[in-house]
């Protein structure tokens, strides 16, 4: 039971009732770690572009990619709705099970390529100590990361643990039927 009030989508009017309808028609429903942001649609707003922004926009890493930072961070956070969010897409993708669990454990998988082994390894490390690393970006390009894929998982582990904090700090819980707002694509077409 959430801390906050949240407005849902039979009691939202004006800018909110649009908000809904733009996030239910780009994910297939309206989750609760956007409605816990529903007293300030326009902090609501900023958040869903910044979300479709990293995990659905241009970049050089895939989507499996970010969608593993997700669970790592989340898992690493103890934020077990933001792995259950994050989980789904990875099914979808057809990621194996064992790198799913390990992952929502907590722990970088066994089996992954050095490259993406070492940048989730980095992820973790920067999830529980941000402190600057410049050892680790020299190691992420020794693997072959680009600096603009550096920029871009660090922003994605930053925005997980943002939204950790939200759900956790608000007390979300995992919704009933959580899996139909967790479609692996944005449906609306925004974003590449």
């Amino acid at each position: 039971m959430p801390f906050i009030p949240m407005i849902d989508e039979a009691r939202a009017q004006g800018d909110l009732a649009e908000l809904y309808q733009s996030i239910a028609g780009a994910r297939g429903g309206v989750a609760d770690v956007m409605k816990i942001q529903s007293l300030n649609p326009s902090a609501m707003a900023a958040h869903f572009e910044l979300y479709k922004t990293l995990l659905f926009g241009r970049s050089e890493l895939d989507r499996r990619t970010r969608e593993m930072i997700g669970v790592l961070v989340s898992a690493t956070n103890d934020c077990a709705y933001c792995v259950a969010h994050h989980s789904q897409p990875l099914q979808a993708y057809g990621v194996d099970e064992q790198i799913i669990e390990a992952l929502a454990a907590g722990r970088v998988p066994d089996g992954l390529s050095a490259a993406l082994e070492r940048l989730l390894t980095e992820v973790k490390a920067i999830t529980t100590d941000p402190a600057a690393r410049p050892d680790a970006i020299e190691a992420l390009r020794a693997v072959g990361w680009s600096d603009s894929s550096i920029l871009d998982a660090t922003m994605i582990a930053s925005y997980f643990a943002m939204v950790n904090r939200i759900v956790l700090t608000l007390g979300v819980d995992i919704e009933p039927a959580f899996a139909e707002t967790c479609a692996p694509e944005i449906a609306d077409g925004s974003t590449p």
